[in-house]
């Protein structure tokens, strides 16, 4: 029971902490892009690696524990800005696809072999580099889309000047991925495996 709790107290730490270093890469200094419309920020780099080293649910529980402080009134997005009124806004979709690429991101990293986890930054970049664009990117051009009046192709044009910081922050991710699986390697949770079926073996009197 004592380890359980310990367990639990560990990813209750671990869950807050990269919430604060979400919110941390939010504050600093932000690039604006499409007239201000949506800022550049390391948002990304904090949310991904959320789930490269946490795994897909504590990374998914970290970003969502992020979003929920800054809805709640805490200035925590871009800028210093806080409130249900950011996430009607222009970026609301990039906001909303992060909990899921975190998840996918995490999902993935866990499947990579354990032993290669230190070293693999090739393949966790690609882990990265394959949430952000199944979740963050269209999600982010719906919400560009439906919260700044933009047309589809409009969206599409805005949201590719974002590539370019995204795959640097995805790399930076990576190397800080794994350097924190080579400090410590039993961070991620353990896969659990199915048990085989036991035959069931009849015996007569």
């Amino acid at each position: 029971m004592s380890s359980r709790r310990a367990s639990t107290s560990t990813d209750i730490a671990l869950i807050a902490g990269f919430a604060a270093l979400i919110a941390g890469c939010a504050l600093l200094p932000a690039i604006t892009v499409g007239a201000g419309v949506v800022p550049i920020t390391l948002q990304t780099f904090g949310v991904l690696l959320a789930g490269a080293v946490l795994g897909a649910k504590r990374g998914f529980l970290a970003v969502m524990l992020y979003i929920t402080v800054g809805a709640a009134g805490l200035p925590v997005f871009s800028g210093g800005a806080s409130g249900l009124a950011v996430l009607s806004g222009p970026s609301a979709g990039y906001i909303a696809g992060f909990p899921l690429a975190a998840a996918m991101c995490g999902f993935l990293v866990e499947r990579l072999p354990r032993h290669k986890l230190a070293t693999s930054i090739p393949l966790i970049f690609l882990c990265g580099l394959v949430s952000s664009a199944l979740f963050i990117h269209p999600l982010g051009i719906a919400g560009l889309v439906l919260r700044a009046d933009l047309t589809w192709e409009a969206a599409l044009r805005l949201d590719m000047t974002f590539w370019p910081g995204d795959v640097v922050k995805n790399l930076a991710m990576a190397l800080v991925a794994t350097a924190v699986h080579r400090a410590f390697p039993d961070l991620l949770p353990n896969r659990r495996t199915a048990e085989p079926a036991q035959p069931t073996t009849h015996t007569t009197a």
